[in-house]
């Protein structure tokens, strides 16, 4: 018997930011199995069903109440406008809204919702991120939870945070490839136009100087390097491709990027390790050798920095739950 799809709830509350409302609908509702079977159902409530104000000049009507929070795999909190604004945050109903969580429901927050989340106790002792502009905001509200401001996203397991905006994005992605792999992740990602795979860890935010108005850019020199990914690809070659010097292509590859064009290639050969791992039977050592790592060794020291874990396990994970769509199996990336 097949079992039902994950249930994932968004819990919108009054100011709610209707961007980042609409995140979680828009990319667990593109997740499809290989038969090309929903692999999430995604509900959106309020807390009594009724329409709330949004932080713009409109309401938005759902068709759930609170209740539907009782039957989540998944919550996620939506953020408000201002997630102080001279209110508590856990008002009634809000607080009776989240004491409906089911023990191991996975529990999410986007950009300013963590000071809900946070409000509750239910971070207290955990690592979490929030929105930067609300750093000290929420450090001397929840001295409790040791907050990192400098990142996309945080996983701890059943709770996860991360910051504004963008970033909404980049979670319910991670959340999309922890349960699926990376498959199923790039597709949703192409389908919504956005970077297949942001790690955690990368900076909220980067001052990037605007690249000259020349016409030129690298983006030649990328899809070249993505299609050389399994041999040495040096500075030059990268930058003969773009027809800049050096100097001028380190530059520019940095202000259109946000990394170093040895970063951006480590990145994409781990990519390329991860999904190699994922759908094939490759021996770990030909992965290395096709992703350009050049030795197992070198594969499993990327590997372990980036999300901890060593090709072998990576691979029992991830395979398994490709033979098995059924239904999630939540993964640890914990610690």
């Amino acid at each position: 018997m097949q079992r039902a799809k994950h249930r994932v709830v968004v819990l919108a509350l009054p100011g709610v930011i209707p961007y980042e409302l609409g995140i979680p609908a828009k990319a667990f509702g593109l997740a499809y199995g290989p038969d090309g079977n929903r692999l999430y159902e995604v509900l959106t409530c309020t807390p009594d069903g009724r329409p709330v104000q949004t932080g713009e000049d409109f309401s938005i009507a759902v068709e759930q109440d609170a209740s539907v929070i009782a039957t989540a795999d998944t919550l996620i909190v939506a953020p408000i406008n201002d997630p102080i604004g001279g209110s508590d945050p856990l008002a009634e109903p809000v607080a009776a809204a989240l004491a409906q969580l089911r023990p191991g429901t996975r529990l999410v927050s986007i950009c300013t919702a963590s000071f809900v989340l946070a409000a509750t106790g239910l971070l207290d002792g955990r690592p979490a991120t929030t929105h930067w502009w609300y750093t000290e905001r929420f450090r001397a509200l929840y001295p409790r939870t040791p907050l990192d401001p400098d990142v996309l996203y945080v996983d701890d397991d059943d709770v996860l945070t991360s910051a504004g905006a963008a970033a909404g994005m980049d979670l319910c992605l991670h959340l999309i490839r922890r349960d699926h792999g990376s498959e199923i992740a790039n597709q949703v990602a192409r389908m919504c136009v956005v970077p297949p795979w942001r790690e955690g860890g990368q900076a909220q935010y980067i001052a990037r100087p605007v690249p000259d108005a020349t016409g030129s850019d690298t983006a030649r020199a990328r899809e070249w390097a993505l299609r050389q990914l399994h041999q040495p690809i040096q500075l030059a070659q990268l930058a003969t491709q773009a027809g800049m010097s050096v100097r001028t292509f380190s530059r520019r590859f940095l202000a259109e990027t946000g990394q170093t064009p040895g970063q951006w290639l480590t990145t994409q050969r781990l990519e390329l390790a991860r999904r190699l791992l994922e759908s094939s039977d490759l021996p770990v050592d030909r992965v290395a050798e096709h992703a350009g790592f050049g030795s197992a060794s070198s594969l499993r020291q990327h590997l372990a920095a980036t999300i901890g874990v060593s090709p072998a396990a990576y691979r029992r994970t991830f395979q398994g739950r490709n033979h098995d769509l059924t239904g999630p199996q939540p993964v640890s990336t914990a610690g």
